[in-house]
């Protein structure tokens, strides 16, 4: 009986990993710490890879990742592979990922868009909200 458990278990988690392509993910980062970040990051990549349409929004200390001129927090290589945080994002963005701030995120710094890496956007927040209310989309929150 468990080895009959296991199995469908078995199956069941294949399943679920062949279809990760149907669905979307948005991956929200709101944390100030590095490892929070890259973490995000890393799986997020891993997401893509396996074929998910991706989109990045970051918002507070999460959206500093997406500064032309961002804090060591962001670009400090992290072991145990030496890859910061915006180092890996940009690498998303190269596979094809969207990557957006909070549309409050620069008013509140007292920045415009030219303070963003080459790339980056600012979310419209009904655009955004539609997004995440998709029956497909997976929401994973940092």
């Amino acid at each position: 009986m468990k080895k009959t458990l296991l199995a469908a278990a078995t199956v069941a988690g294949l399943a679920t990993g062949a279809q990760a392509s149907d669905k979307a993910l948005v991956t929200v980062v709101t944390s100030p710490e590095p490892q929070t970040q890259l973490m995000a990051m890393v799986l997020t990549m891993q997401a893509v890879q396996q074929g998910t349409t991706t989109r990045i929004l970051l918002c507070g200390p999460g959206g500093d990742i997406a500064l032309k001129d961002a804090p060591a927090s962001a670009t400090a290589p992290q072991p145990p592979r030496d890859m910061s945080p915006q180092g890996l994002m940009q690498k998303i963005m190269e596979a094809g990922a969207t990557v957006e701030v909070c549309a409050i995120y620069l008013p509140g710094r007292g920045v415009g868009p030219e303070a963003l890496l080459d790339g980056v956007g600012v979310a419209k927040p009904p655009e955004m909200a539609g997004a995440m209310l998709k029956d497909d989309t997976v929401l994973w929150s940092f």
